[in-house]
């Protein structure tokens, strides 16, 4: 059984797991709207990690694990996502220099900043690429496996969640720290605004009036470990199941009629009915397109009845970091027995019925589903379980 063990969120509303999904439950957004930032001059609504409470928190973390004479220069995604692994070894109680464990990196840009001359200065050429930048948040930590990295659009932060669970189950590796970080930059921003695809205001998804999706910065971190069934207790939440498909539908739009997605759905419920389901966590970034896919993914997988939201309006899209992210916070959501609200959700707005939650309601059913969508028709879809001892939650 994959068991997630430890966790923890970097991003704009707090600093720990905890933090984060209280400031959710308590409807607070990180969204922001920015003018003239990075030099663009058509404003974007955004949550943006602030830079001084992360440069203190990483000192102290610092401080911590690294004598002082071997300090490095780190860009702001690295020490995001040092401080989010940092925080989730706290809750899991593993050695992270342990040769059993693996680290998993996922990021779609990485420090893509970098590739601008103007913003090297002080910084490894190297950093750059991805392979660099995960070789250097394992090597804070000590670790010394080669770490793999994860970096297949959106949905990079779910299928390093399932690479993850297949190295554990192959038995090369007793825990996998999957860490996922994006951040803001001039290029992310103003080649998101080249497809029209950003909104002004605080994004609405699966509303009438939606008209684009916001950006995010987090870096988030699931550590999972593979226990026999007697190890597991009570209240423990199992990633059971997962599944990548690509219908190759077009380099950034998606399937008209959410093939990929389905296929995803239809793969991890194979022996689960839609009443054992508490909520589904969609991709749900509040464009017209992709909310539209997965309202018909949806209803094509038997899963109308079933409670959905969606997390966009608080963090934003965070990139390669909302499948950790997002799974992080509906898997406390699903312990606690809730199904969180999607924030700017109001008047319902795709054409296929769907039970998007415009409140945050209480649940007894033990399961949830993650969504994720990216560029190049790639989809993916995540099915967690809240253990019961003496029943069978594993096929």
């Amino acid at each position: 059984m994959t068991v997630c063990t430890g966790d923890n969120v970097v991003s704009a509303l707090g600093f720990t797991a905890e933090e984060n999904y209280r400031n959710v439950k308590q409807g607070r957004t990180g969204l922001r709207l920015y003018r003239q930032r990075f030099g663009l001059p058509e404003p974007f609504m955004a949550s943006e990690i602030d830079d001084t409470a992360l440069n203190a928190a990483f000192m102290e973390t610092e401080t911590e694990y690294i004598p002082s004479a071997t300090k490095a220069n780190y860009t702001k995604l690295e020490m995001a996502a040092i401080v989010s692994v940092a925080g989730a070894l706290k809750t899991a109680a593993i050695d992270a220099a342990d040769k059993r464990v693996l680290f998993i990196f996922s990021t779609t840009k990485g420090n893509v900043f970098l590739l601008d001359e103007h913003e090297r200065f002080g910084y490894e050429a190297e950093q750059v690429f991805l392979w660099r930048s995960a070789e250097r948040i394992a090597g804070f930590f000590g670790n010394t496996n080669p770490p793999q990295v994860v970096s297949n659009a959106c949905i990079s932060g779910a299928a390093a969640l399932i690479a993850a669970q297949r190295e554990l189950r192959a038995g090369r590796y007793d825990h996998v720290i999957v860490v996922a970080a994006d951040m803001l930059s001039r290029f992310v921003i103003s080649g998101f605004q080249s497809f029209k695809a950003l909104s002004q205001e605080v994004c609405k998804p699966f509303d009438r009036d939606r008209c684009g999706l916001n950006l995010g910065e987090a870096a988030a971190t699931l550590i999972l470990t593979e226990c026999r069934a007697e190890e597991v207790d009570a209240g423990d939440v199992l990633l059971t199941a997962g599944a990548v498909r690509n219908d190759a539908n077009h380099i950034s739009g998606p399937s008209r009629t959410g093939e990929g997605s389905y296929l995803a759905l239809r793969h991890i419920l194979k022996e689960v009915s839609s009443g054992e389901v508490a909520f589904v966590n969609a991709h749900g970034t509040a464009t017209p397109y992709n909310d539209e896919m997965e309202s018909i993914a949806l209803t094509r997988a038997g899963l109308v009845d079933v409670p959905v939201n969606s997390l966009k309006g608080y963090f934003g899209h965070t990139l390669g970091a909302a499948g950790v992210l997002e799974s992080v916070i509906s898997i406390r959501a699903l312990r606690e027995g809730i199904v969180l609200k999607t924030h700017g959700f109001e008047t319902f707005g795709v054409t296929h019925p769907l039970r998007v939650t415009s409140e945050t309601q209480t649940t007894t059913r033990r399961r949830c589903v993650k969504m994720l969508s990216g560029f190049g028709g790639c989809n993916a879809a995540l099915l967690f379980t809240k253990h019961v001892p003496d029943q069978t939650v594993e096929r």
